[in-house]
């Protein structure tokens, strides 16, 4: 019987799965392919029986790397907006998540799953991950005084997309440069008046 590397059945039991999705995910980044269950296992020292244990098929581990990997990527673009302190900040930062995992290495397993997965079951995954992200662009959007967040969101998406499409593949920098161009007056503008909303009112001084 193996040994056991971890304090109960059930968290070797994770372990094992995690780390057999992670290299599952890797070789999916590394070839545009979908991996075997032996070489899955092979990239974590397990045998194809002992893979079998967790997915029964080629297939069953493609649809768990779909689960695993939007999840993922949401909690990336979540938490990078959350390290930010103002709304403006935060609009900034859910630019920059997006455009990492744009231009990342991200984006090569995210084109290999378009060509392997089922379009329907990517479809429910994708949306959403693209609901749950957009929640706090919209808050943001809001807290700036944005009088119309839903159509300021929908451009800033779009503004994303396209400036990652118009770079060379994994030139993040230059995508953020030309996005930086475009909304820094937007979001300068609306820094300044919450600073001017913020400010003490000037005490007249007596004659």
């Amino acid at each position: 019987m193996p040994r056991i590397q971890a304090p109960t059945v059930a968290e070797h039991r994770k372990l094992r799965r995690r780390a057999i999705l992670d290299a599952a995910r890797a070789l999916l980044e590394e070839t545009g392919r979908a991996p075997s269950l032996a070489a899955a296992g092979a990239r974590v020292g397990l045998a194809r029986p002992s893979v079998y244990q967790y997915f029964t098929s080629r297939e069953a581990l493609l649809h768990g790397v779909v689960a695993d990997v939007f999840p993922a990527w949401t909690t990336r673009v979540l938490d990078h907006v959350d390290a930010a302190s103002t709304p403006a900040d935060r609009v900034w930062a859910y630019v920059e998540a997006n455009v990492e995992l744009f231009t990342g290495p991200e984006q090569t397993v995210a084109k290999a799953l378009r060509t392997l997965i089922d379009p329907a079951v990517l479809h429910e995954h994708s949306s959403q991950f693209h609901i749950r992200q957009r929640e706090p662009l919209l808050e943001a959007l809001r807290r700036l005084g944005e009088p119309e967040p839903e159509r300021m969101a929908e451009l800033v998406n779009a503004a994303i997309l396209r400036a990652c499409q118009d770079v060379e593949p994994d030139d993040g920098a230059a995508a953020l440069a030309l996005l930086d161009r475009l909304l820094r007056p937007y979001l300068n503008a609306h820094r300044n008046r919450t600073r001017t909303r913020q400010l003490p009112p000037a005490r007249h001084q007596p004659p």
